[in-house]
C-alpha cells in the first residue's frame, strides 16, 4: 500500500503538469486531456462531457449514498502583476508557484489522490470524482452538463481552497441590469425628463434596504450597485441611466424571490442575468460535518462563489490553500498543504459512512 508521501508526490507532479498547460475558462481541452491521461494511468475509466471529466467507483451498489468529489481545471486569466511566469510551475522550498496552483489545482490533484485510496477497499458509500470545466465563469459547459449524467448524489465535497476547514454555507450571486427611464431633450433649455434624476431614489433604496434574516455563517443578503451608465453628450438629457446591481443572497432567500422584491419596491425596469446561482448550506448537525468538528475543524461561511451554486444536493467546500491567494499574482500552494489534505480526506472519509 502507498504511504501518503507517495500519494502527495504524484498530487504535486500532476499538478505541475497542469500549471504548465493553460487552461483559462472556455479553453481548458488541453487540461482536460491531461487530467484523462492521468486518469487512465492510474488504471481507471474516465467519462467524459465536454471539457468535464469524472470517474465512478467500481463497486457500486444502488443501496448505498453517494459522495461526489468535485473540482475545477479551469483558472481565470493572469494578472499583469506576476513577478513569474504563471505557466511554469516553479518551487521553492515547500512552495508550488503557478496559475491555479491554489484555485483549485490543489484540491484537484488532492481529491483524486483520496479517490486512489477510496478504491483500496470496499466503502460504505459510492464515490465519483468529477473534474469540471468553466467553474471561474459558471458557463453551461462547466458542471451543469455533466451533472445531468451523474447517478443521484447524496452529498458533494468541493475542494475549494479554504485551509482545509469546512465552509459548511456559500452566498449566491444575481446580477441585475436596472434601467431607468426619461426623455431626451436640449439640456441648455431644461427639456426633457433626466434619466439619472429618475434613477436617484432607486440608487437610494439599493444602498439602505436591509433583508431581514441574517445568517449565522454568512450574514444578511446584500446589494450593491456596481456601475452607472447614462448620457451620450454633455447638452443632451438622459432618456435613459442603466445600473448593473450585485446582489449576495445568503441561505435563507432564494433569487428569483428576491428578483421579485426588488422589482416590487423599485421604479425602474429590472432584469436578472440568470437565477441560476443559488446560495448554498450543508446542516451543521450533518454527520460528515459533526466529524470534521471532532477532529478540530471550524465550520465557517464563505463569501465566494463555487459551483455549489449550481447543485441540488448538500454539498460543502474543504480544501487545501487559502482563498486569498486565489486570482492573485504570484499564486501558490505549499505541498505540505497538500499532503494534509489528503491526509484529512482519508481520515474523514476512508472506511467511513457519510450519513
Amino acid at each position: 500500500m502507498m504511504e501518503i508521501t507517495e500519494y502527495t508526490k504524484d498530487a504535486v507532479k500532476l499538478l505541475k503538469k497542469l500549471i504548465a498547460t493553460p487552461s483559462v475558462s472556455k479553453s481548458e481541452a488541453d487540461a482536460a486531456r491531461v487530467i484523462r491521461e492521468q486518469i487512465k494511468e492510474y488504471g481507471f475509466n474516465g467519462n467524459v462531457e465536454a471539457n468535464n471529466t469524472w470517474i465512478i467507483s467500481k463497486d457500486w451498489n444502488d443501496n448505498k449514498p453517494t459522495l461526489l468529489l468535485n473540482a475545477h481545471i479551469d483558472t481565470v486569466k493572469p494578472a499583469a502583476t506576476w513577478s513569474r511566469d504563471p505557466f511554469n510551475p516553479t518551487l521553492d522550498g515547500d512552495i508550488l508557484y503557478g496559475l491555479g496552483s491554489n484555485d483549485c489545482g490543489g484540491g484537484l490533484v488532492s481529491l483524486l489522490q483520496l479517490f486512489r485510496i477510496l478504491s483500496l477497499k470496499p466503502q460504505k458509500f459510492n464515490y465519483i470524482y468529477l473534474a469540471s470545466a468553466e467553474e471561474e465563469i459558471s458557463g453551461i459547459n462547466g458542471i451543469s452538463r455533466a451533472l445531468p449524467l451523474l447517478p443521484k448524489i447524496d452529498l458533494a465535497i468541493v475542494g475549494e481552497p479554504t485551509n482545509m476547514q469546512p465552509a459548511i454555507a456559500e452566498k449566491g450571486l444575481m446580477v441585475l441590469d436596472v434601467i431607468a427611464h426619461g426623455k431626451s431633450g436640449h439640456a441648455a433649455r431644461d427639456e426633457g425628463i433626466n434619466a439619472i434624476y429618475e434613477a436617484l431614489s432607486d440608487l437610494e433604496w439599493f444602498r439602505n434596504y436591509k433583508f431581514q434574516k441574517t445568517s449565522p455563517f454568512l450574514g444578511p443578503t446584500k446589494m450593491a450597485v456596481t456601475v452607472i451608465h447614462a448620457g451620450t453628450q454633455h447638452n443632451v438629457i438622459p432618456d435613459t441611466c442603466t445600473m448593473l446591481v450585485d446582489v449576495r443572497t445568503n441561505e435563507f432567500y432564494d433569487n428569483e424571490e428576491v428578483f421579485h422584491f426588488i422589482d416590487q419596491h423599485t421604479k425602474s425596469e429590472c432584469h436578472a442575468h440568470s437565477f441560476r446561482l443559488k446560495s448554498s448550506r450543508i446542516d451543521p448537525e450533518h454527520p460528515l460535518i459533526k466529524r470534521c468538528i471532532s477532529i478540530g475543524m471550524v465550520p465557517f461561511g464563505s463569501p465566494t462563489l463555487s459551483d455549489q451554486s449550481l447543485m441540488s444536493f448538500p454539498s460543502f467546500k474543504l480544501g487545501p490553500g487559502e482563498s486569498s491567494r486565489s486570482h492573485s499574482a504570484d499564486e501558490f500552494i505549499k505541498i505540505d498543504e497538500i499532503r494534509n489534505a489528503i491526509q484529512q480526506y482519508a481520515n474523514l472519509l476512508d472506511g467511513k459512512s457519510i450519513e
